[in-house]
């Protein structure tokens, strides 16, 4: 049976056009059958621009409300028939296996703490993002971005999501004992770092992973490691600019290859091996960052995403949910820390 996740249409910078774009790519590729989520005349309006969309597992769902960028909290809590209210409550009543949203991360990762809870044993979740390496492997780094202000436990159960989120996507990595986890610092001594760093690599070290310890920036691309742990004033920087840096270089090897009839020449008979590159720093194709340690699958995605970005986030939420990871972080928090996930469980 075909996964059913529930797409926010009205969450990107331009929705919901890549939204009904990257469904319609989504359903054909991957034969998901996806719910987009919004007012309906609008998302029907874009929907009548693609023929292929009656052949295809697409359905709307209508919710009358939005959630914008300029929201602020007390805006997104009176909007209770907002897209991605509605989306989450369909994956919390089990009619959808995950949701996807390009909407406001501050306001999805509130929403949906609220909407499906979160996992016993987690008090902030994470978000996860997917980053690749020199040696042609990935790297993942968390949080980025859902929260701001962290304390040393929180970067602790960032360590074994990733770690667990990790091995159930990419397998082992390069580690004889699983993962190679570090902890994103200025140095790579022990007593580098601020406070929060300190503390945290004390708590990391205790952990039955394969903590490599402190690691630095340079570490999210060289393959040195697996899982980054940071908190997400510093992993959202981290990832803005190296997004930037792809950018940048993307562009600039585009200009310079243009520069010359010679150049221009050699670039067409590299034309594949170029393509490549171009894709291996195309952070749309690792589809969105999943927020790690809610009961239920929500995968955040840029603003800025354009078809294949939303393409991609779908295919991810249906193999989280086709994997079952939230099982295993929860088994994974409950054998690290029992009597602290008995004490967050509902009586």
């Amino acid at each position: 049976m075909p996964s059913v996740i529930a797409l926010d249409a009205m969450g990107s910078d331009r929705a919901p056009k890549p939204e009904v774009e990257g469904a319609l790519h989504a359903a054909r590729q991957y034969g998901v059958r996806v719910l987009l989520v919004g007012p309906e005349s609008i998302i029907r309006s874009e929907l009548h621009r693609h023929h292929s969309a009656a052949r295809l597992p697409v359905e709307i769902v209508h919710a009358s409300e939005y959630i914008t960028m300029e929201d602020k909290v007390e805006a997104i809590r009176a909007k209770r028939d907002s897209s991605m209210r509605v989306g989450l409550r369909l994956v919390r009543e089990g009619q959808a296996s995950g949701f996807v949203t390009a909407g406001n991360t501050g306001a999805a990762m509130a929403t949906a703490k609220i909407v499906l809870g979160a996992v016993p044993g987690v008090d902030r979740p994470g978000l996860a993002a997917v980053f690749p390496t020199a040696p042609g492997s990935a790297a993942m780094l968390l949080d980025v971005g859902a929260n701001v202000d962290c304390k040393p436990h929180n970067l602790e159960q960032f360590a074994v999501m990733g770690d667990i989120y990790f091995r159930a996507m990419f397998g082992k990595g390069h580690g004889l004992s699983g993962p190679r986890v570090g902890l994103l610092s200025i140095g790579e001594e022990e007593s580098k770092g601020n406070e929060l760093t300190r503390e945290a690599f004390q708590l990391l070290k205790q952990l039955p992973l394969n903590f490599v310890g402190n690691v630095e920036g340079r570490d999210l691309y060289n393959g040195h490691v697996d899982v980054i742990v940071a908190d997400g004033f510093v992993g959202n920087v981290a990832l803005k600019i190296s997004e930037g840096v792809a950018n940048l270089v993307r562009t600039a090897l585009k200009e310079s290859l243009k520069a010359t009839i010679t150049r221009q020449v050699g670039a067409l008979l590299s034309r594949s091996a170029f393509t490549d590159f171009k894709k291996r720093l195309d952070h749309t194709e690792y589809g969105g960052a999943p927020l790690l340690g809610v009961k239920g699958v929500c995968i955040i995605t840029h603003g800025s995403s354009n078809a294949n970005a939303i393409k991609n986030a779908v295919r991810v939420a249906a193999e989280f949910a086709r994997r079952g990871i939230n099982d295993s972080i929860e088994r994974g928090l409950a054998a690290l820390h029992p009597l602290a996930v008995q004490a967050a469980e509902p009586q």
